[in-house]
């Protein structure tokens, strides 16, 4: 009896503890436990950094004068299919959360369900897409249905570590800068009242948008946080203030860099105007959440891409690279940068607080060339194939990422063009196994020339997600494949086999040492003496995919700026690894080697007719 009075007694101390600290606005301002608090915060995503570094960078955003960490929450990292969730190892968003609040850091959580954040499908799990009449991002009964769904069993694992309840999560956003999309006030009480049901009721709800689009994606009964990038803060937080004068104000996105796409040149932004810019808006009792204060890195297939059109054509598509380094204060690998420097310099001036020392990291190091010694053609690796009368979608085969071989054999002689039609996103065409061309939707490019011998002859239409569009009003069209239809010679051609290839372990493939050109895997396996970061020069290759130990880093791509992939240090063993990596228009005798920095402003190749 004894035992029972004591537990109830500090389960009753513990529940008053909790509900002692407190988040919320008042007055125009946020309260923290009844006091004002002014946020300063920066973005970094968990998914994004290897789980064994999420305490390094933490204490690395303490010492920067950091008090909060900002992060999203991707959907399609943990309902990878309907109704199976995973929180496991870099999914593990609870314990990401409980780390931040170990290291003396609050959070504010963005669920979503949207997120952008150049991430595959700005979040959205591709399996959305098989049904073609789905609108995600809207009203539509069936993705609300599949969101709540999503929503109520997210609050399970993180909704517990609210403020209210003990926990460092002070703030949940709803939806995310939903007025550059639309003004469906409707839709956004759907998003709100599904996060209350999923139990996020013990910290601060609020939205965040643009200024310009404030009152589209707005609700009145929350507060409402602006976005904007270097040199705006002045004039944006002037029209916060005409729109709500009675506060709070807060920068939600500081862009504190920008991203990159493949052949466009490595972005970035000066140091020293951030720092002022930080300085001002601290100085005024503004709170602010930088983006990104670490970026990290879009590891395998998660790069997202942007695209401009009011419709789902989604023109001038422009896929973004694997490293989201974002020109932040840490960079890619979580090392500081100028920025740091400064930005720590001025949070400390700016707030009269002396930070915490700044943790040493351990360099990256360097390993030799790297001979491939092994090789399997992809065309001795083909799955079982769907058959079917037109090309299936990606999301019609049950794959979200990766590759689709499309195949039929025509009859010849034929003279014109194949027309591939809607296109996601860039193909290899092959007759009887030669290569005749590219097609890329970055330049919206559709058709190729074609001339077929006479006698039967194997159309190859070797199709890559090279990412999902992220943002903007072509989100809904996404599917991935050839999407229309093909047509030869002006006439449409049917009775397809669909290959699907999620390329989701290619070390099981069986290599030999005989040579390999063409769309081919390489196999090689290198010495490394400690488990550190390193850099892997991958510039020897045109297009395609790398993996380490099994780890997919990312995507490979001639066309720059990115010449090498982030390695992290857990992921390799000490003494003997093993890479294997896919080319598309792969040679022998190509290397990779371990750089102790990264490549991110290599040159930027581009076709000759857009140069």
């Amino acid at each position: 009896m004894l035992t029972g009075l004591l537990l109830c007694g500090a389960l009753q101390a513990h529940a008053q503890t909790a509900a002692d600290h407190s988040f919320r606005v008042a007055d125009g301002k946020f309260l923290l436990d009844g006091k004002p608090f002014q946020i300063i915060s920066g973005e970094m995503h968990y998914a994004r950094v290897p789980r064994e570094y999420w305490r390094s960078r933490f204490r690395m955003a303490k010492a920067m004068g950091l008090n909060t960490i900002t992060t999203y929450v991707f959907w399609n990292v943990h309902e990878t299919e309907p109704g199976k969730y995973d929180f496991s190892g870099n999914a593990d968003v609870a314990e990401f959360v409980r780390e931040a609040q170990q290291e003396g850091l609050y959070v504010i959580l963005r669920p979503g369900p949207y997120a952008c954040a150049e991430w595959e499908f700005g979040g959205y799990p591709a399996w959305l897409l098989k049904d073609p009449d789905m609108k995600v991002r809207s009203r539509d009964p069936k993705f609300l249905k599949a969101a709540r769904r999503w929503m109520l069993r997210l609050g399970k694992e993180v909704a517990p570590l609210q403020i209210g309840n003990g926990g460092p999560i002070i703030a949940v956003q709803v939806e995310n800068e939903y007025g550059s999309y639309g003004d469906d006030h409707e839709y956004m009480e759907d998003i709100h009242h599904m996060l209350m049901d999923a139990g996020f009721t013990k910290a601060q709800l609020y939205t965040a948008d643009g200024a310009d689009e404030l009152t589209r994606g707005s609700l009145p009964e929350l507060p409402a946080v602006i976005n904007f990038g270097t040199g705006e803060a002045k004039g944006e937080f002037a029209k916060l203030h005409k729109l709500r004068p009675q506060g709070p104000f807060m920068s939600g996105e500081y862009w504190a860099g920008w991203f990159d796409h493949w052949g466009a040149k490595h972005e970035t932004r000066s140091p020293q105007e951030e720092a002022d810019e930080v300085g001002w808006m601290l100085k005024q009792g503004y709170s602010v959440s930088m983006y990104m204060f670490h970026g990290g890195t879009s590891f395998g297939f998660m790069n997202g891409a942007n695209a401009d059109g009011a419709n789902s054509e989604g023109k001038n598509y422009q896929p973004d690279v694997t490293s989201y380094d974002y020109d932040a204060p840490l960079d890619e690998s979580g090392r500081e940068t100028p920025k740091y420097d400064l930005l720590r310099k001025t949070i400390a001036e700016a707030t009269g607080t002396t930070p915490t020392p700044v943790p040493t990291i351990a360099p990256a190091q360097q390993f030799a060339p790297v001979h491939m010694t092994g090789a399997v053609p992809l065309w001795s690796v083909l799955p079982k194939p769907v058959p079917s009368q037109q090309p299936l979608a990606m999301e019609e085969l049950n794959q979200a990422y990766g590759y689709v071989l499309y195949r039929t054999t025509m009859q010849g002689p034929v003279q014109g063009e194949v027309n591939l039609g809607k296109l996601h996103s860039y193909a290899q065409v092959y007759v009887n196994g030669r290569l005749i061309g590219t097609v890329d939707r970055r330049y919206d490019q559709h058709a190729l020339p074609l001339d077929l011998p006479a006698g039967p002859a194997v159309l190859d239409i070797l199709v890559e997600n090279t990412g999902r569009v992220n943002y903007g009003k072509a989100i809904p069209g996404e599917r991935v494949g050839l999407l229309g239809g093909v047509n030869v010679g002006g006439r449409p051609v049917t009775g397809w086999q669909n290959f699907p290839l999620p390329l989701t372990d290619p070390t099981q493939y069986k290599y030999t040492a005989q040579a390999c050109s063409g769309a081919c895997f390489y196999r090689g396996s290198f010495t490394v003496p400690r488990q550190a970061d390193t850099f892997l020069d991958t510039s020897g290759f045109t297009k395609g995919q790398v993996w380490v130990n099994g780890h997919n880093l990312g995507r490979v791509w001639d066309v720059g700026p990115q010449k090498a992939l982030y390695l992290p240090g857990p992921w390799l063993r000490k003494g003997t690894n093993e890479v294997v990596v896919l080319d598309l228009q792969g040679q022998p005798g190509v290397k990779v080697w371990g750089l102790d920095h990264p490549d991110l402003d290599g040159a930027v190749i581009r076709p000759a007719t857009m140069k």
